[in-house]
C-alpha cells in the first residue's frame, strides 16, 4: 500500500476532551495562579461552558451537508454508493402487508437502478429496432409519476443507454436540473424537466471522452460515473479483452459547459507514479485497468474511491512482469483535481480476472475505542478489504501470504497475495471432492471427480496452467455490481455473493480447444453465447494469432500470445442436467458487523425453482439482483433461479416476505417517498445467468422487462 496526503485529520469527542484539558493546564492555570481550588474549579467551569457555547455555534456554521437518505437521487441511492434508505414506513412489523402499487414495462432486460427526484422517476425504455437489449441496448429515457407509473414525457436517443443507471445535477437555485448518463459511449445532458437535449453542454448536448487522449480509447459503457459538485467524473473502457486492449482513464469534465478538468492514467505512463510496475517497453500499450463497474465519492472529503479492473490479458501476463498498478486497486483521488491520495492493490499481477467489481461503501464504525470513517470493498475473491478513508490504512491488519505459482513458460506470478486477517471471507474459496453436488448422477459426480484430480486445484489464487486450473469463487463469483449495501448509522454491511467455480487451461497460440469437458471448444463457457457475462466484468478470450510460434524454449521464454479459454463450471458441457458442478450454497446473502469485522450471520439467498422441494435455501445460481437496506431493518434483494423478491429481518436474515415476479431481478431497486407514501421499486426482467434445465411447463418464459413498483396499503 501507497499513501498520500490526505485532507485534513478529523478529531472525535475523546481526542477533544484530551486536547482541551491540556490546552486548560497549559494556558488557563498561568492566568489564575492565586485562585483557591474551589474558585479555580468554578472559574474553568464558567470558561468550559463558554467555550461548549462558542465550538456549538461554530458547529452549526460550518458543519457540512449530510447526505439525506430519504430520496433515490443518484445511481444506487447517493454518491457514497450506500444503498441505504432512512425510510422506515415499511418496517419489519409491517413488510408481510406490501403490494404491488404500480408496474411499468420497459421491454428487454432490466438492469437499470431508476433515480426518484421530486416524485418523479427516470429509467430507460427498449424500442423495438432501436438499438434494444441487455446492458446498454435501452433507446429511450422516461420520466415517470412515481406513485402512479405515469409516463410525463419521452426522450429518444440514438443508440442505447448505459444500462446500469445514470446521474442527477441541479444548479444552487435549482433553475437548472439535468440528467446526465451515456450515451453509445457520449456522455449526454438533458433537461430533467423536459427531457429536452441541454444544447450548451458539449457538442450539442454530448460529449466524447476519447477526444484528448493520449492514446487511443474506447468510449464508456455500462457504468454511469459520477456526479461531485460541478464535475462529472466517467471511466474509459478497457475496449476489448485482448492483450492489445486500451487503457482505462479516469475523466472528468464541467457538468454545465462540458469541458474536460482532469484525467487520471490507470496505466501509469512513463515516469508516473506505479510506472516501475510495469515493463517499461510494454507502457506505450499496456491496457485494461478500467472501472468496468461502478464507483464512489465522499462529498465532504472530495474524494472520489475508484476500484480497477484487472489488466490485459486477462489471464496472462508473461508480457507485463510486476504488478501492473493500478490494476486490482482502490484508488482514492482528489475528485476536484485528479490527483492520487492513496492506493491498495487487493490482486498482484492478476491472473484469475480478480478485478474489484462493485463500488466501495462508506460507513462510520467504532473501532478501539474510537469512530472511523471507513471505505469497504468487496471482492469477486470472496475477501473484504476496509480502510481509513482519509490515509488508506487497514482497519485490521492485510498479510501477504505465499501462494501457488505458475508453471506456465514465460509467465510470472506474484509470490504472494494480499489477505486481510479480519474481516472473514464470505464466501468459498476452494472446490474439492466433497463439495460436488450432491444433486447430480453419479456418472457426473465421477467425471468431476477425475476432473478435479488431473487439474490444479490448490486453492485461492491457483495459477492458470496447460493441464487445466480449478478457481473459486471464480471470476463471475464473489461480489458484483450493486451486491454490497451498508447500513451506515449501525455500521453494518450485506453483500449477496455467487460462487461459480471456473476453469481455465493455457494454450499455446494455434492450439485451438477450449480447455472445457471434453476438450471442447473455447468461448465464455460450457453454456455457449453467454454475451450477457459483459455486464458482470467477464472478459471474451481473444482468438489466438497465426501462425502459431516455434515452441522451443527459447520461443516460450519470450512473449508469447497463450490464449486461456475459460469455461463456468454449469451448464450441460459439464453435468447432463445443466447443474452447476459444485454443490449449494450457490448463492448467499452476509451480514457483518464492520465494528467488530466479524460475520453476524450468513443465509442462503433464494432457490433453484428447477430442484422443486430440493431446491429451496440452497441458494440462488449466480443472482444478479441488487441489494438495498432501510432504516425499517430490513434487507431487500431479489433472486434468478426462482425468480422472487424477498425482505430479511437485517438482525438475523430471516426472510419476511416474498413475492413471486415473472422474471428474475437484475438490477438495484430504489426507495423513495412520494406524498408521504413509502415505495420500492424493483427491475424485473430476464432469465439470468446459468439457469439449470427444468421440467417441461414448470417455469415459464421470462415476461419482458418491467418495474414493479411496491407499498403498503392505503
Amino acid at each position: 500500500m501507497t499513501c498520500g496526503r490526505g485532507p485534513a485529520k478529523r478529531w472525535d469527542s475523546s481526542e477533544f476532551a484530551i486536547r482541551y484539558s491540556q490546552f486548560e493546564i497549559v494556558y488557563f492555570r498561568p492566568i489564575f495562579p492565586k485562585l483557591r481550588p474551589d474558585s479555580w474549579e468554578d472559574a474553568m467551569m464558567r470558561m468550559r461552558l463558554f467555550v461548549i457555547v462558542i465550538l456549538a455555534g461554530t458547529a452549526v456554521l460550518s458543519r457540512p451537508v449530510e447526505r439525506s437518505f430519504e430520496g433515490w437521487t443518484q445511481y444506487l441511492g447517493g454518491a457514497d454508493s450506500s444503498q441505504y434508505s432512512s425510510l422506515k414506513q415499511i418496517n419489519k412489523s409491517n413488510v408481510a402487508q406490501l403490494e404491488l402499487a404500480w408496474m411499468y414495462e420497459v421491454g428487454g432486460g432490466v438492469t437499470f437502478n431508476p433515480l426518484v427526484v421530486d416524485g418523479v422517476m427516470y429509467a430507460p425504455k427498449s424500442v423495438p429496432g432501436a438499438g434494444g437489449g441487455r446492458g446498454g441496448g435501452a433507446s429511450m429515457i422516461v420520466a415517470l409519476d412515481a406513485a402512479t407509473g405515469k409516463e410525463l414525457w419521452t426522450h429518444m436517443n440514438q443508440g442505447g443507454v448505459a444500462g446500469r443507471g445514470m446521474n442527477y445535477w441541479e444548479s444552487k437555485d435549482r433553475k437548472d436540473r439535468r440528467l446526465v448518463f451515456i450515451n453509445s459511449g457520449y456522455i449526454k445532458e438533458i433537461d430533467a424537466r423536459t427531457g429536452e437535449v441541454i444544447a450548451s453542454f458539449g457538442d450539442n448536448g454530448r460529449v466524447d471522452p476519447s477526444i484528448g487522449s493520449d492514446r487511443m480509447v474506447g468510449r464508456p459503457n455500462g457504468n454511469p460515473g459520477r456526479i461531485y459538485k460541478d464535475t462529472i467524473i466517467v471511466s474509459l473502457p478497457a475496449a476489448g479483452a485482448n492483450y492489445d486492449s486500451t487503457p482505462g482513464d479516469i475523466h472528468a469534465y464541467d457538468v454545465v459547459t462540458g469541458k474536460m478538468k482532469w484525467v487520471f492514467h490507470s496505466v501509469p505512463r512513463p515516469g508516473e507514479f506505479g510506472s516501475d510496475t510495469w515493463p517499461e517497453a510494454m507502457l506505450p500499450t499496456a491496457g485494461g485497468v478500467h472501472n468496468w463497474s461502478e464507483f464512489t465519492v465522499d462529498e465532504e472529503r472530495g474524494i472520489a474511491f475508484i476500484p480497477f479492473g484487472t489488466a490485459r490479458y486477462d489471464f496472462y501476463g508473461g508480457n507485463r512482469k510486476g504488478n501492473n498498478l493500478f490494476a486490482n486497486s482502490l484508488v482514492a483521488l482528489d475528485a476536484n483535481t485528479g490527483k492520487r491520495i492513496w492506493h491498495f492493490q487487493t490482486v498482484h499481477h492478476d491472473l484469475w480476472d480478480y478485478d474489484l467489481p462493485t463500488a466501495p461503501k462508506l460507513l462510520t464504525v467504532r473501532n478501539n475505542g474510537r469512530n472511523v470513517d471507513v471505505v469497504a470493498q468487496p471482492t469477486k475473491h470472496g475477501l473484504l478489504f476496509v480502510f481509513n478513508r482519509e490515509t488508506g490504512q487497514p482497519l485490521w491488519p492485510i498479510e501477504e501470504r505465499p501462494v501457488p505459482q505458475s508453471d506456465v513458460p514465460g509467465e510470472y506470478s506474484s509470490p504472494t497475495q494480499p489477505f486481510p486477517t479480519l474481516p472473514p471471507p464470505f464466501a468459498r474459496q476452494s472446490f474439492t471432492e466433497k463439495d460436488i453436488n450432491p444433486f447430480l448422477p453419479e456418472a457426473d459426480r465421477e467425471a468431476l471427480r477425475q476432473r478435479l484430480r488431473e487439474s490444479r486445484n490448490e486453492g485461492l489464487f491457483t495459477p492458470p496452467s496447460m493441464q487445466g486450473s480449478i478457481q473459486l469463487p471464480g471470476h463471475n463469483g464473489g461480489a458484483n455490481w450493486g451486491s454490497s449495501a451498508v447500513d451506515p448509522t449501525k455500521g453494518t454491511m450485506y453483500i449477496v455473493s455467487k460462487e461459480l467455480p471456473t476453469y481455465l487451461k493455457v494454450n499455446l497460440p494455434g492450439a485451438g480447444g477450449r480447455g472445457g469437458r471434453g476438450g471442447r471448444g473455447g468461448g465464455r463457457g460450457a453454456a455457449a453465447g453467454l454475451a450477457p457475462g459483459a455486464a458482470d466484468g467477464v472478459s471474451t478470450p481473444p482468438a489466438p494469432p497465426a501462425p502459431p510460434p516455434d515452441n522451443s524454449p527459447a520461443s516460450e521464454s519470450a512473449f508469447v500470445r497463450y490464449s486461456v479459454p475459460y469455461d463456468f463450471m454449469s451448464g450441460r458441457g459439464w453435468t447432463s442436467s445443466g447443474m452447476p458442478a459444485i454443490g449449494p450454497p450457490w448463492s448467499q446473502l452476509t451480514a457483518y458487523d464492520l465494528n467488530t469485522g466479524r460475520i453476524l450471520w450468513q443465509v442462503p439467498h433464494g432457490g433453484v425453482a428447477a430442484l422443486g422441494e430440493a431446491g429451496k435455501n440452497t441458494g440462488s445460481i449466480a443472482p444478479r439482483g441488487g441489494v438495498v437496506v432501510t432504516a425499517g431493518g430490513l434487507v431487500f434483494a431479489a433472486t434468478s433461479s426462482d425468480r422472487k423478491l424477498r425482505a430479511y429481518d437485517q438482525d438475523n436474515g430471516k426472510v419476511l416476505w416474498e413475492y413471486d415476479i415473472p422474471a428474475a431481478s437484475e438490477g438495484v431497486p430504489a426507495v423513495y417517498q412520494v406524498a408521504g407514501r413509502q415505495y420500492i421499486a424493483f427491475p424485473v426482467g430476464g432469465n439470468g445467468l446459468f439457469q439449470p434445465t427444468a421440467p417441461a411447463g414448470t417455469i415459464p418464459p421470462a415476461a419482458p422487462g418491467r418495474y414493479m413498483v411496491f407499498a403498503l396499503p392505503q
